[in-house]
Parts: structure tokens; sequence; C-alpha cells
């Protein structure tokens, strides 16, 4: 008998073995006719490829299905798993690094009839939700309840993505990530099998946690149907603030020096010259024109006035010590509308960048240690110099996140990818890691081997193997299941 193993390496992993045949599919469907789906190719490859997410023409599933129910999610999952069919999922389209790609073809779930709130429990403050519930819909529910929910990735993110993603975005470095404001989750297994991963409590120590176990999975162990999310209170007094200097440089050392003052601010967010200039260029913020030099986006935010006054004031000073071209701070509503959206816009201003359709958006998401941040930003603007792309870097300054954003023609995709991994690979020297947000997906498997080990890497594809032994579940990414895909 062989010896049973701890981990499962790649050249001893059971290679996959899928049932896409338009008979099998054919099947699938009339066996779940009562099921809302659609096997429209022009819809179909639409839930694989986004404008800022990468698939090949092939790369698109044979069918899309539009569940209303745990049950009826489970249903697809229990007929696809007899018939040997893979199935990716689709939220808001919002995720990065191919995410979405049905590399092997089979089924997508696309959940946008399950987006209703089930819910709120405000005195525990936590509210119960379908996985497609947008983040900015919710937030709008809860504002007449003086309630927030702060993870705050693209606008058009939806919960069960941002779970899948393990995602965070401008609020994280006050409030946390994704991880941190799931209480419980509802769960299909690839074999059907329904699962609740806790009850609602603030704590438990009860068995493994698998609630954080599926966060940041990205929907290769499971497919999320409900989750109870942690909520806060709405910020009071809130302000933001714009603070331009000459060098990104400047802005990361007001950044340290703001958070070594002990004072917390909401966010903290950087932006480079070409950033500024894509926001300017795509007219998405249509009252603001933007200095085109680098630029921190500040919010400041406290029950008392007078605390947020006396933030403002010391923030001020260390801008002023580090040579700000100018600062701002408002506590206008529509003056914060107008000034945070600038940051909010950035990734779709991206587009307006474009100078054909057919160009390509590729990105990095490195994080490193506080400290290493200054340096990951000076090298990160050095090699992309005198690329004659359209490059840009912005930074969640207050937790070490940074993204190199490039455009460029499609015939220059890898070597776009090949400067790209430069910075993730720096990035690992500094002590961080190539991804803080966006999630691995396709191309940063390989590199995942350069955080985490082979080992790590062959633990993932042990657990993955217990909860989908088939590979079933939005195949190929973060891990490969074979060696030449």
């Amino acid at each position: 008998m062989p010896t049973q193993k701890s981990t499962l390496p790649l050249s001893e992993a059971p290679k996959p073995t899928y049932n896409h045949t338009p008979e099998n599919i054919e099947d699938l469907c009339q066996n779940l006719a009562e099921q809302l789906f659609t096997n429209d190719t022009t819809i179909c490859f639409s839930k694989s490829k986004t404008r800022h997410s990468f698939a090949q023409p092939h790369e698109s599933p044979a069918a899309v299905f539009r569940p209303r129910t745990t049950e009826e999610v489970s249903a697809i999952a229990k007929a696809c798993h007899e018939r040997n069919i893979a199935i990716t999922s689709y939220g808001g389209g919002t995720s990065l690094g191919g995410a979405l790609a049905a590399t092997r073809g089979g089924i997508c779930i696309d959940f946008q009839e399950m987006n209703k709130i089930i819910q709120v429990h405000e005195d525990d403050l936590d509210i119960v939700v379908q996985p497609n519930v947008g983040w900015v819909e919710l937030n709008q529910y809860l504002d007449e309840k003086n309630l927030f929910f702060p993870p705050d990735p693209a606008p058009g993110a939806k919960i069960g993505g941002m779970i899948a993603m393990g995602c965070s975005g401008t609020n994280a470095y006050r409030y946390g990530t994704m991880k941190d404001w799931v209480l419980s989750l509802t769960l299909v297994l690839a074999d059907g099998t329904i699962v609740k991963t806790r009850n609602r409590p603030r704590k438990s120590s009860a068995g493994y946690d698998l609630t954080n176990l599926i966060i940041g999975s990205e929907g290769t162990l499971a497919l999320v149907t409900e989750a109870v999310l942690k909520l806060t209170a709405l910020p009071k007094n809130l302000h933001v603030g714009l603070a331009v200097f000459e060098t990104m440089a400047e802005g990361v050392s007001v950044a340290i020096a703001i958070m070594k003052s002990g004072t917390v601010l909401e966010a903290i967010e950087l932006m480079d010259a070409a950033g500024t200039h894509s926001v300017n260029t795509s007219k998405l913020v249509p009252a603001l024109t933007l200095l085109e030099k680098p630029t921190l986006f500040l919010k400041f935010s406290n029950p008392s006035p007078q605390t947020v006054t006396e933030q403002i004031a010391l923030v001020r000073s260390i801008c002023d010590q580090h040579h700000s071209l100018s600062f701002e701070a408002s506590g206008e509503k529509e003056r914060i509308d107008t000034l945070w959206a600038a940051r909010k816009c950035l990734g779709n201003s991206f587009m307006s960048m474009k100078k054909d359709e057919t160009d390509v958006f590729i990105h990095t998401d490195a994080c490193v240690p506080l400290s290493n941040l200054a340096r990951l930003v000076a090298e990160s603007e050095a090699l992309i110099a005198g690329t004659g792309w359209f490059c840009c870097n912005m930074a969640h300054a207050g937790d070490g996140n940074t993204h190199t954003a490039i455009v460029a023609p499609l015939a220059d995709k890898a070597a776009v990818e090949e400067l790209l991994s430069k910075i993730q690979r720096l990035a690992l020297e500094l002590e961080g890691t190539i991804t803080g947000e966006h999630g691995v997906g396709l191309k940063l498997r390989d590199l995942l081997v350069e955080e985490v080990g082979k080992e790590g890497v062959d633990v993932m594809r042990g657990i993955k193997g217990a909860l989908d032994p088939k590979g079933l579940l939005n195949p190929d990414k973060i891990i490969r299941l074979e060696s030449d895909v």
C-alpha cells in the first residue's frame, strides 16, 4: 500500500476527467429544465471575460444557469458532479487576473437572481444576505439604520465574489479585509452537499474554521449561497482630504508619518501622476480636475467633531513638513462625494487610456510591510519608466498594498506580464506577498510557489482534492491540476 502523505504533489494528483460533449451538456440542461438557463454563446462568453479580466475565446462555458435558492445551486452542482461537468461562477464581474475564465468549458452559475437581503439584526450588528447583493447597495440600505459594512472593492462587486476573492479596498487600513467581516457562510460543495459553517456569534472555537477556509478560495472549494456579515456604526463627522506632492516618495513618507503619530484615519490612499491623468482623461468625475501630480486621498472620521479638526490639523502639518504642493479637507457631502469618486473611479478610468479596443489591462497586487513600501514604490516606478505603455502606480498606503497597472497593445501582453512579474518578485524579496486583495487566479499560480513554497502549494492541492476530488469547481485557479494546464 502506498504511503499516505500530508500533501498532494502535482506529480501524484489524479488527472481530472471532464465530459463536456454537447450531448452531456444537453442532457444536463434537459435534466435541469425547470431552472433558468441559457446557452447563447455571446452571453456565455460574457461570463468568462470582462474589461478587466482576460479570457481566450475557447475559455467559455457552454451554458449559464441562474439559480434562485441554495437548493437550486445544490441541484446544479449534484447534476454536474454526476456528469463530470466543470463549474465556474459569476457575480458582479469585477474580479481580475482571469478568475472568471472557464478554462475547461463546462457551465457557469450566474448568481444574479440571488440578490436578496434576508434579515438584518440591528442589535447584534449583523446581516444575512444572498451572494449577489452588492456592497454599494447594501450600504445604501444600511445608511438609514446608521449602520455600515466597510469592505469596499470595485463599485460593482457583489458579496459572493468579495468572499471568494478575499477582497478589501480603500477601507482596509482602518477596518481590515473581507475575512474580518464574515461571521458565517452557507455553502454548496462540489457534489451538491449543503454546509453551514457556523452560527452568528462574534467568536467561536468550534472545530476547524471553515468560514475562513472558503474566504479567498476563489470559487475552487465551494459555492457561497448565503452569508452572515458583521456590521458597524456609520462613520460620523466624515471629512475627505486631498494632498498633492511632487514625488510618490513624499506621499509614502506622509502616510508612514501619519500612522507613526498614533492618529488612525479612515483611509490613506496614494495615486501617482499617471493615475490622476487617467481620472482627468476619463471625465468620470466631471466636477473635478485633479492636479496631475502624486496625490494622497485621506478620510477622517470620529464621533467628536473636535477630534476630526485635530486630526486634519495634524495631517496638514505633516504634509507641510514633507513639502506638499497643496492640501484640502472638506466635510461638505457634495465635495466629499466628488473627491472620493476620483479615487474610486481609478480602475475604470484606466479603460480610457486604451488606444485600441484590443489593448489589454494588466496589473500587480503586491503588498509589503510598511517599512518596505517606499522601496517597492520607487523600484516599481523605475521598472515601468520608459516602456511607452500607459503605466500607473497606486497604493493603499495605510496597509502597504500597491497596484502597478499597465494598458498596452495585445501584442505586448507577454512583455507586460514579464515586467510585472519582476515587481511581484520584488515584493517577495521585501517580505511581502504577490497578491494583497485580488487573488491568484491563473497568472500568479507559479509565483505562489515562490511565495509559500512547493510544500505550501501541495497542502492547498490536498485541501482542493479533499473537498473537490473531481476538480470541478473553477478548475486551474490558484493551483495547477495538471502540469501543462
